[in-house]
C-alpha cells in the first residue's frame, strides 16, 4: 500500500528528501503561496508546528504558483519571505504543481486519497492534508480552514 512515505520532494535548498524521514510523525501538508489572501495562515501553521512538533507533528509547506500567480519567486525569495514575515521554521519544499500534467507525484497521491468539493483537484492555495503516523491521509481541509482550528484533530492523532 502506498503512503506519503513512498515519495521524495526537493527542499528549497535543492536537497532531495525522502518523506520516509518523517515516518512515525503526524504530518500537515499544505500548498502555500506568498502573495495570497490566505498567506497570513503561515503564522497559524508556525504556531501549530511550534506547539505540537515536540509531540510528533511536522508541517510540510509546498509553494505553488498555479493559483493567480501568487508564488512568483524563486526558492531563495520564498524562503526569505517565510522566515522574515512569519518566522517559519517548519520544512519548506521547492515550488511544485499540484494540478495538471506536471503535478508532483505526492499531490497526485494526496488528491486520490481525499477528494475535495470539486473532485480531485486542488482548488486554491493553503489546502491542507492531515496525515497519520502510518502515512495515511485522514483528512483534507479547504483553504478557508484556519490552522488554529486544526489543533483538536491533530491532537487526536498524536
Amino acid at each position: 500500500m502506498t503512503s506519503v512515505y513512498d515519495f521524495t520532494a526537493k527542499t528549497l535548498s535543492g536537497k532531495d528528501v525522502p518523506l520516509g524521514e518523517y515516518k512515525g510523525q503526524v504530518l500537515l501538508i499544505v500548498n502555500t503561496a506568498s502573495k495570497c489572501g490566505f498567506t497570513p495562515q503561515y503564522a497559524g501553521l508556525e504556531k501549530l508546528y511550534e506547539a505540537l512538533h515536540p509531540k510528533g507533528l511536522t508541517v510540510l509547506g509546498f509553494p505553488c504558483n498555479q493559483f493567480g500567480s501568487q508564488e512568483p519567486g524563486g526558492a531563495d525569495e520564498i524562503g526569505a519571505f517565510c522566515q522574515v514575515n512569519y518566522g517559519v521554521s517548519f520544512p519548506m519544499f521547492d515550488k511544485i504543481d499540484v494540478n495538471g500534467p506536471h503535478t508532483h507525484p505526492l499531490y497526485e497521491f494526496l488528491k486520490h486519497e481525499k477528494k475535495g468539493l470539486l473532485g480531485g483537484r486542488i482548488n486554491w492555495n493553503f489546502t491542507k492534508f492531515l496525515i497519520d503516523r502510518a502515512g495515511r491521509v485522514v483528512a483534507r481541509y479547504a483553504p478557508t480552514k484556519k490552522p488554529e482550528t486544526l489543533e483538536t484533530p491533530i491532537a487526536k492523532l498524536l
